[in-house]
């Protein structure tokens, strides 16, 4: 059996933007969230708040329906993900025209051990969907805001 090594034997005194692209597979380990993967898969931004009483989750996913949503909770993994499928279909005598189009996501967040997963829920409004993770009694007298001064 053969084994790969990258080699830089080239240029070795002289280090190059090529090299530095392969340097540790970094080229190919990119942001899904700012390239998508080229076919439909744009993740959504998400703001993540916290107050006295709970979490609060914005996920920014304009077009969709409160149907294309699936939101589950296993071993203290928030998992949200969507899938939607459009197609149309236009005949006439002289030609058939048909589009269709698949986009999906999914994104997860490990829940705080704060979080009452009895009581979270959730909203779809006007393109943001909106998940509330209310904290356990105990947890709420924990949360404190206390500012510092600059010396």
């Amino acid at each position: 059996m053969t084994q790969l090594v990258k080699s830089s034997r080239l240029f070795p005194e002289a280090p190059s933007l090529l090299l530095s692209m392969f340097d540790d597979d970094s080229f190919f380990n990119f942001d899904l969230p700012r390239w998508g993967n080229g076919f439909g898969s744009k993740v959504p931004a998400a703001n993540v708040k916290e107050n006295e009483n709970e979490f609060i989750i914005d996920l920014a996913a304009p077009g969709m329906k409160r149907s294309d949503f699936h939101i589950d909770i296993e071993n203290g993994v928030l998992s949200i993900s969507s899938e939607k499928k459009e197609e149309s279909e236009e005949k006439s005598d002289f030609y058939t025209r048909k589009e269709f189009s698949f986009s999906s996501f999914s994104r997860s967040f490990r829940l705080p051990e704060a979080v009452n997963e009895d009581k979270i829920n959730a909203k779809y409004d006007n393109g943001v969907l909106m998940i509330h993770l209310p904290k356990k009694e105990n947890s709420k007298k924990l949360f404190k805001k206390k500012e510092i001064k600059i010396g």
